[in-house]
């Protein structure tokens, strides 16, 4: 038996890759191998009308229909996504991506700053905590998920060819919004992590479970580096679009 049980049931794991749902629709097209994973709201889309790029497919939810769109970069074609908000959804959608195809992913979207980092900049998460659930159903449990070096790899070259500031970082995923306590804040930070955010980890190890090749560029939005003070900032608004951009050209360097 594959099942590694213990009394805490988001500890056990089964590494069988087969389930009882698989994420591919046997008779799908296949999408394009790359992919750009997009946490921008209605950027996305909007872009994807705006330059013409053809819808390709689409991921049912009970909330909302994703549509899949394919789009050109350098040559190459991209699937363009928008991604949705939390660690379960997220991995189910990129699950979904890579049984249809997909085998190159750059992700893009906001994150918290845990220490004094201005609104706007540029980060590129080399491990996150994985402090959310999603993740503990593709990897066996630890307390990082490393992001795929090639990736990380591709999204700095893409930065400094535009002469962009970037650092690489710890980031921590979490499932609890609302459950950023100043102690844990502070506990985050003290282990080396400086942003939070709520879907890396989980993306990262699907990837890594499924063969594919994952990496993620953030940008920070609000900042939690005073935690009696919260401060939303303008949420990152003015990095979105460079992020769209940013992550096409990241996942066809790869």
């Amino acid at each position: 038996m594959s099942i590694q049980k213990h009394e805490i049931p988001i500890l056990e794991y089964d590494a069988d890759p087969r389930a009882v749902i698989q994420p591919g629709k046997e008779g799908d097209n296949a999408f394009p191998e790359r992919a750009a994973f997009l946490f921008l709201g209605q950027e996305v889309e909007d872009y994807a009308r705006s330059s013409a790029c053809p819808q390709i497919g689409e991921f049912e939810t009970i909330t909302k229909t994703f549509p899949i769109f394919r789009t050109c970069r350098d040559g190459k074609e991209v699937c363009l996504c928008q991604a949705p908000l939390g660690a379960a959804a997220a991995a189910q959608f990129l699950d979904f991506l890579i049984g249809n195809g997909v085998r190159k992913i750059v992700a893009a979207g906001s994150c918290g700053a845990l220490k004094a980092i201005p609104e706007n900049e540029f980060l590129i998460p080399v491990r996150a905590l994985r402090d959310e659930g999603a993740s503990y159903h593709y990897l066996p449990p630890a307390r990082m998920a490393e992001l795929n070096g090639e990736a990380v790899q591709a999204i700095a070259r893409t930065l400094k060819a535009r002469g962009l500031a970037y650092e690489t970082c710890t980031t921590w995923t979490t499932d609890g919004f609302f459950r950023e306590t100043a102690q844990m804040v502070a506990y985050r930070r003290e282990e080396g992590c400086t942003v939070v955010e709520m879907e890396c980890a989980a993306l990262a190890a699907c990837a890594q479970f499924r063969g594919a090749v994952f990496g993620q560029l953030l940008y920070t939005a609000d900042t939690l580096a005073d935690a009696e003070t919260y401060d939303a900032r303008d949420w990152g608004n003015g990095a979105i679009k460079p992020s769209l951009e940013l992550a096409l050209a990241a996942v066809c360097a790869l």
